[in-house]
């Protein structure tokens, strides 16, 4: 469930005014450069607050950025005013003072109109990175279906040369091309490196364990455009079958304290996207805990006040 502009505003009744950078801040073209990743919220998970509304809201939970989202029944449709829709959301960004670094969709056809005209809005204003769709695997044929994809990458990286954007893709679960990073990487090796990951530590950590989301970490770090942030938990189900569980970060099998400081070691200034997909009670208070949970690892790994 996610909450509307009224709850989300009941909710920040007593949250602390827009700081004056923030409100003082201009829109332009493209985020500011950063000495550190920028904390930002997945859109979707405010689809039902207006745009405008969204970038108010935002600063006052404390936000850097947004990742905005172009998908059917998302936060900005994906139907034939994408452009509009597209166009209005980021400049309400800006407006606020929240950074777009990065927007996404589901989309993953290269030669569609729709996806190009996602990847020409973005680049148009200054949105450094575009993170396509995922490519399911297709009849359980692995190989076949990592060919379509490495196909779709290859168109993505020529429209990002045009369009002068960075393209990340993202490691998801067992049921699409890429979950495994070292998989992931040799499809995105024979492209220039406008491609690369948005790096995804609670699906890697899920594939492997803890150890082996790190080293999948240092396998996507050359070529790292942004990350997703979510915590994972194996449980068991009904019938004693192991199933993928999400939860708070912090309470899950993440190396959280590893995970920032790899990121901080290789400089890494890109946005971090929380991506709330567990089941709260009070969806605005967890992602409440949740940033404050990133700010304090953001803080320790980076050396900031």
């Amino acid at each position: 469930m996610r909450f509307t502009r009224r709850q989300a505003l009941a909710g920040l009744a007593l949250a602390a005014p827009l700081s004056g950078r923030l409100a003082a801040q201009r829109a332009r073209r493209g985020p500011a450069p950063r000495g550190s990743p920028s904390l930002c919220l997945y859109s979707d998970q405010m689809r039902k607050v207006g745009y405008s509304e969204m970038g108010e809201i935002l600063g006052m939970l404390g936000f850097d950025g947004v990742e905005i989202t172009v998908q059917t029944g998302g936060h900005v449709p994906l139907d034939g005013n994408i452009d509009l829709h597209l166009e209005r959301s980021i400049e309400a960004m800006t407006g606020s003072g929240i950074e777009v670094p990065i927007v996404s969709t589901s989309a993953t056809t290269a030669t569609t109109k729709p996806l190009q005209t996602i990847m020409w809005w973005a680049g148009e204003m200054g949105v450094p990175v575009f993170r396509p769709g995922h490519w399911a695997i297709q009849g359980g044929n692995v190989a076949a279906s990592a060919m379509i994809a490495q196909r779709e990458i290859s168109w993505l990286a020529q429209l990002a040369t045009n369009f002068k954007l960075q393209v990340a893709i993202h490691n998801s679960t067992a049921d699409f091309v890429g979950s495994s990073v070292a998989d992931l990487n040799a499809l995105i090796r024979p492209f220039d490196a406008m491609i690369g990951f948005d790096f995804d530590i609670g699906y890697a950590t899920a594939a492997t364990d803890p150890a082996g989301g790190l080293a999948a970490l240092d396998i996507a770090l050359p070529r790292l455009k942004a990350a997703t942030v979510r915590d994972v938990v194996w449980t068991k189900d009904a019938a004693g079958a192991k199933k993928l569980t999400q939860c708070p970060l912090g309470e899950g099998t993440v190396d959280w304290p590893k995970f920032f400081g790899a990121l901080a070691k290789a400089n890494f200034t890109g946005p971090i996207t929380l991506q709330l997909e567990y089941e709260p009670t009070d969806e605005l208070a967890a992602i409440r805990k949740d940033l404050a949970f990133l700010k304090k690892q953001r803080a320790a790994a980076y050396g900031l006040g």
